[in-house]
């Protein structure tokens, strides 16, 4: 018989599991402190603050964090149970945003190797304190979680009825080394992961900065950008377990569809700073908060440019954590397949269309663009010819109504006209044969082009779509012709005058029609 200290057969070998779980599967510090932020909500709590500051010891460990928060605070048995790996009073419960007890310990020890819990659930009531070390616990000196004890009240908990402090010191696997880029990383995936507590009055700080919700779907009123349309949204009812219908819960799904027109223009710096610039994907939000953001349920489209114009967001209950194949960490998901056939169809071709839309739209502001050099040609000129009476006509109101989407873009020329017209050109299909049609209304005269007539499809929109230089000016002549050709129709106010230049612009469009036509 070997003697028992020659071999160690328990379960768990406690100094290289300690080690062991520091690597067990937190994307970095965000996501860790993402943990200590759940606990805290978990709680009820409404206010939690985050502090990242200098340690007051000199040495390789140079940061400390903390996460305080007014919650209900614990008592000695739920903080010595908090600090256990799987220790937790809710386990498996799935109410809330925890539910294995591995997060306060197991994402401590990913970013620091010492933990320590400051807890109260009064003004005047005691402050337990207790704590992990790694060290102590990697050599055998630490077995079990140490009984809390009763401190004076640090300052840090004054003004809170009840709470909890979390404090990370010997940070040796922080993402950075700066604590104001630690910050600004925090501010912005903390904002990201709880935008909708935060939407719904939860305050978070970090070092006194308010953390701001960012809705990745730039549609939320609040959010510091936003003007997104929402596109589309359904909800499907899905089992947790495939094969399986006794347990259901509801996932729900909303794209937006980000405006090309308005946002194309912004700088390359400006659109990586709005999150619109390689920002395409699906937004994963659990109870909530957000665990994931990716390419989900999209693996039969190839991800292009072009997706980076609209946004998914996938809202779900904690009961289908196994369809979505959530791990206690909750910061990744992998979908079962039974969930992904329930949603992989609707969201590829909803995201096709989208992406064909978006298409659209940027060839639509190429051309816009296009179009300047002839417009601003024609507003610069206007001052030399007579003008045009600013009473408008009735033509000119039906017109108009007609073009609402289109004429929303801003005015290509940056000067404020004292005198004269400013002309803009627009595509757009018209309800009768001719190639194009005009209207004028305050101070603009507006050329409609239809790209539906033989011209256009044949001559026209080849010039337009080339970058040769002698394509672009033999365009740009066409437009002038076109323009002068409207304008000097608008100036007819007589009605027999008028119906008698519309029904020659019919003609003539017919005629230019029939000697295309092959």
């Amino acid at each position: 018989m070997k003697n028992s200290e020659e071999h160690d057969f328990s379960i768990v070998a406690v100094d290289k599991f300690i080690q062991a779980t520091r690597d067990s599967g937190y994307k970095g510090t965000a996501s860790a402190i993402a943990e200590l932020v759940d606990n805290s909500l978990q709680a009820g709590a409404t206010v939690i603050k985050l502090s990242i500051s200098a340690s007051d010891v000199e040495g390789q460990y140079p940061i400390v964090v903390a996460v305080i928060d007014n919650g209900s605070g614990m008592d000695q048995h739920t903080l010595r149970t908090a600090l256990r790996f799987g220790g937790s009073t809710r386990f498996n419960r799935r109410d809330g945003l925890g539910r294995y007890g591995m997060g306060l310990p197991n994402s401590s020890f990913s970013q620091a190797q010492r933990l320590t819990v400051h807890t109260w659930r009064s003004r005047n009531g005691p402050v337990l304190c207790s704590y992990l070390d790694l060290d102590e616990i990697a050599s055998g000196e630490l077995s079990t979680v140490p009984v809390p004890r009763v401190e004076s009240r640090p300052s840090f908990v004054n003004g809170y009825n009840s709470g909890t402090a979390i404090t990370w010191s010997r940070c040796d696997r922080l993402d950075h080394s700066r604590i104001s880029t630690l910050v600004r990383k925090l501010l912005f995936s903390i904002g990201r992961r709880f935008r909708h507590f935060l939407w719904d009055g939860v305050t978070i700080t970090v070092n006194g900065d308010q953390v701001q919700p960012i809705d990745p779907l730039f549609l939320h009123p609040d959010a510091p950008f936003n003007g997104a349309t929402e596109h589309t949204s359904f909800e499907r009812e899905i089992p947790m377990n495939a094969g399986d219908p006794s347990v259901t819960g509801i996932v729900r799904v909303r794209f937006s569809e980000l405006p090309v027109a308005d946002w194309s223009r912004l700088s390359n710096q400006e659109k990586r700073e709005r999150g619109i610039a390689k920002g395409a994907g699906v937004s994963i939000v659990r109870g909530g908060r957000e665990v994931d953001y990716g390419w989900f349920f999209l693996s039969g489209k190839r991800r292009e440019n072009y997706d980076d114009w609209w946004r998914c967001e996938i809202q779900f209950d904690p009961v289908l954590d196994e369809a979505f194949g959530i791990t206690h960490t909750k910061q990744q998901v992998r979908p079962q397949p039974h969930l992904v056939e329930a949603l992989a169809g609707d969201m590829e071709s909803t995201a096709r269309a989208l992406n064909n839309r978006a298409r659209k739209a940027h060839l639509g502001v190429k051309i816009a663009e296009r179009f300047s050099s002839s417009e601003e040609r024609a507003t610069k000129k206007d001052s030399l010819l007579t003008p045009l009476s600013a009473k408008p006509r009735p033509r000119d109101k039906l017109v108009l109504q007609s073009l609402k989407s289109e004429l929303t873009r801003p005015p290509q020329t940056d000067k404020n006209q004292e005198q004269g017209v400013e002309y803009q050109i627009v595509p757009k299909a018209l309800s009768d044969t001719c190639f194009f049609n005009y209207a004028r209304a305050e101070g603009k005269l507006v050329l409609v082009l239809n790209p539906d007539h033989p011209f256009y499809k044949l001559v026209y929109r080849p010039l337009l779509e080339s970058e040769d230089q002698r394509d672009i000016a033999t365009r740009m002549s066409i437009d002038l012709l076109l323009l002068a050709a409207a304008r000097a129709e608008a100036q007819i106010e007589g009605k027999e005058d008028l119906r008698v230049a519309e029904q020659l612009r019919a003609n003539w469009s017919d005629t230019l029609a029939t000697f295309l036509n092959r």
